[in-house]
């Protein structure tokens, strides 16, 4: 699999077929995320400032009343008929609210039933694996592609898709072709990430909570870092592990996980390139990390078996038993739980971190 082609990970089980028999999903997003930033996507947050509520992480949905329409006072309310602009500058044309929507990423799966519109969500993909009221839907896409035809015949009025190779491009064309609405999102790091969820807040009908969301989350992102700046620690050095079966894998340069471990407060040891992600064994015990997080510990990965790796005795972390698991799904899905993956980051970074408490899960609705 080429990388420059390699599926944005929004979670997907399936992407653990990138080297041998087992990747685990997280390489997927690294992968394509520094394609993307090659590329020229959207800024990340600065790191040595923090993430700021109204700042760089601000979102900027493009939409445009189509003719005879009234102009909306802002993107998020805007009323149907409105063209938007999605993440391949595709003009995403909808008649009226769509009231059958086709989900091809379980990042978009999650976004769609956070801001309410999941009782209109007819079908998903094989690997979405949340909320749990998704996982019954119909599945219309897989690692092999997308069917097509499936979708036509479920008669969906707006496919929401994963660009940078996620989804196979000839099949959205096709479904534009037939008249299908398909709205393309990529989001390349954490900024972009509360940009997407407006916009498909936004396509879904659902702006207003869109717009909460994505204050809530910004919100939270703030408070993080400001718990972790306040506590005046230097960040330790970090190499998050994803996988080191045949070769060593980490972050590469200006990846969506590096970018996200020095969020977390950590200083990241990434490969060197923005390309590559593998990384000699020497280069990674010259850097000599503070801290191995395991990306792959749902794949059975054990800090008993980092400890175990020739040549990685002498590290610093492994001397210290600093190995710690996390749930990378929540760390590199972008979506509406990334926040709970940049707390379950930071504890895994600094088990004693000072963070705020999590809000109350919402009720109702």
């Amino acid at each position: 699999m080429n990388p420059s082609s390699t599926l944005r990970a929004h979670g997907g089980a399936h992407a653990r077929a990138r080297i041998g028999t087992r990747l685990p999903v997280v390489m997927l997003v690294v992968l394509a995320a520094v394609v993307a930033a090659a590329c020229g996507g959207a800024s990340a947050i600065d790191p040595s400032t923090g993430p700021s509520p109204t700042g760089s992480i601000a979102p900027a949905v493009t939409a445009t009343p189509t003719a005879g329409a009234t102009a909306p006072a802002s993107p998020v309310a805007a009323a149907f008929p409105m063209t938007l602009t999605d993440d391949k500058a595709n003009a995403v044309t909808l008649a009226a609210r769509p009231e059958r929507i086709v989900s091809l990423t379980p990042a978009t799966t999650e976004i769609l039933f956070a801001v309410g519109a999941g009782p209109r969500v007819i079908a998903t993909t094989d690997f979405d694996d949340y909320p749990p009221e998704a996982v019954p839907l119909p599945d219309v896409a897989s690692f092999q592609g997308v069917d097509v035809e499936k979708i036509v015949g479920l008669e969906a009025d707006l496919v929401v898709a994963g660009g940078n190779g996620f989804n196979n491009p000839d099949a959205l064309a096709k479904l534009r072709t037939l008249g299908i609405p398909v709205l393309v999102v990529y989001a390349p790091d954490v900024a972009s990430v509360l940009v997407d969820i407006e916009l498909v807040a936004t396509a879904a009908g659902e702006g207003p909570a869109g717009v909460a969301l994505v204050a809530a989350m910004k919100a939270e992102i703030d408070a993080i870092a400001s718990a972790i700046a306040s506590g005046g620690a230097t960040p330790p050095s970090v190499f998050y592990d994803l996988d080191a079966t045949k070769e060593i894998y980490g972050p590469a340069d200006e990846s969506f996980v590096a970018e996200m471990i020095a969020l977390a407060g950590g200083d990241p040891i990434t490969t060197g390139s923005r390309t590559v992600f593998s990384i000699p064994l020497e280069t990674l015990v010259a850097a000599d990390p503070d801290v191995i997080v395991l990306g792959d510990a749902a794949y059975g990965v054990t800090a008993e078996q980092v400890v175990a790796r020739p040549g990685w005795g002498g590290m610093t972390a492994v001397a210290d038993g600093a190995i710690r698991p996390v749930d990378d799904v929540v760390v590199t899905r972008p979506g509406p739980r990334l926040v709970e993956g940049l707390r379950a980051l930071a504890r895994a970074i600094d088990p004693g971190v000072p963070l705020p408490p999590a809000p109350a899960p919402a009720t109702g609705g």
